[in-house]
């Protein structure tokens, strides 16, 4: 899984796929190859040659791009190259690893990516593009979607995408309102604003469980208005109809409860990102980390700290329901005021 977060380069999620566009519309370099290719090449002759086994964790994109000096989008490539000539696979959990086929796999004719016979006999509509595009981002992440990877998974030309989704940016947009409209929102939904919020906020979370990159994809100074997202929007603040507060504070309250839930998200992709780059589950980390923790914590300098469980911090579920329920304390605590002292 290719998965990176979080990046201060990707705050935008859309940044990042106009960074793809800009990489993909440069003049060639002047050289033979482009360099995406001559690190294919370097990599596909250590497969061949069974340096690299079936089954063994191919280089993240990220230590890609490292070692060899290029754009994480040059390093997205090769990976694509290397999975279009049946070299590499990816599974969920284990990242991008050689294929157990590998040794018998051959470039197609010219370099170029051998369609998958069976592809093309399905018809090609946004509904199937944006579906493809959302089981790349699942296991890979948002930085492995591009047009060039979505038409070789669909065995069509990257040019034939553009019919149904104009652009990248659309195409995000896409993606958010597909995996949002996942959900199916109770009408009427429970009694009493509390548990509203706290069920709006727990199918929250399970989107965020599986799509680890949705919470990359929305903006709250730049909102994507999207149908799904505009009805979950729409959903939370009838939670809080009739309570008494001005539609400015129904708003900032939705917007502050989403907020608490995308952070949780945020850390749990990061987690996911690090256990697959590294090979080191948190667990495996922690233990390596027990004799310098003794260390720091031995002198006495942090005694609270040292009090503390070690594994509370890797708890996200632990640590998304305590916030969840201290925010909605706090909302209590608003509530209960005059309602002249409210916002």
């Amino acid at each position: 899984m290719e998965v990176s977060y979080p990046h201060p380069e990707w705050t935008s999620t859309l940044g990042v796929f106009s960074a793809f566009d800009r990489e993909a519309s440069m003049p060639p370099p002047q050289h033979p190859e482009p360099p995406y290719r001559r690190i294919t090449a370097q990599i596909r002759a250590r497969i061949l040659s069974g340096e690299l086994r079936p089954g063994e964790r191919l280089p993240s994109t990220r230590q890609i791009a490292q070692q060899w000096g290029v754009a994480v989008a040059t390093a997205t490539k090769v990976i694509a190259d290397l999975r279009d000539d049946g070299l590499v696979e990816t599974h969920v959990g284990s990242g991008t690893v050689v294929a157990a086929r590998a040794g018998r796999a051959r470039p197609a004719p010219g370099g170029s990516p051998a369609r998958r016979p069976d592809a093309s006999r399905r018809p090609l509509g946004r509904d199937r593009v944006v579906a493809t595009a959302i089981a790349v981002a699942d296991v890979e992440g948002l930085e492995a979607v591009s047009m060039r990877r979505l038409a070789a998974e669909l065995g069509v030309g990257p040019m034939s995408l553009y019919r149904h989704v104009p652009t990248k940016d659309d195409l995000v947009e896409q993606m958010v309102d597909t995996a949002f409209g996942e959900v199916d929102l109770p009408d009427p939904g429970p009694a009493g604003w509390r548990a509203g919020l706290e069920l709006i906020a727990r199918l929250h979370w399970g989107l965020c469980l599986r799509h680890l990159w949705l919470p990359r994809a929305v903006s709250f100074t730049r909102p994507l208005m999207v149908p799904s997202m505009a009805a979950h929007t729409e959903w939370t603040l009838r939670a809080l109809d009739g309570l008494g507060l001005s539609p400015g504070t129904r708003l900032r309250e939705a917007l502050t409860l989403h907020a608490l839930v995308v952070s949780a998200g945020l850390a749990l992709a990061q987690e996911v990102e690090v256990e697959q780059e590294t090979g080191v589950s948190l667990d495996a980390w922690r233990l390596a980390q027990r004799r310098r923790s003794a260390e720091l914590l031995a002198d006495g300098r942090f005694p609270l700290l040292a009090q503390a469980p070690p594994e509370t911090a890797g708890d996200l579920d632990g640590l998304f329901e305590y916030s969840l329920a201290r925010h909605l304390d706090g909302f209590a605590a608003l509530l209960a005021r005059p309602a002249g002292e409210r916002p």
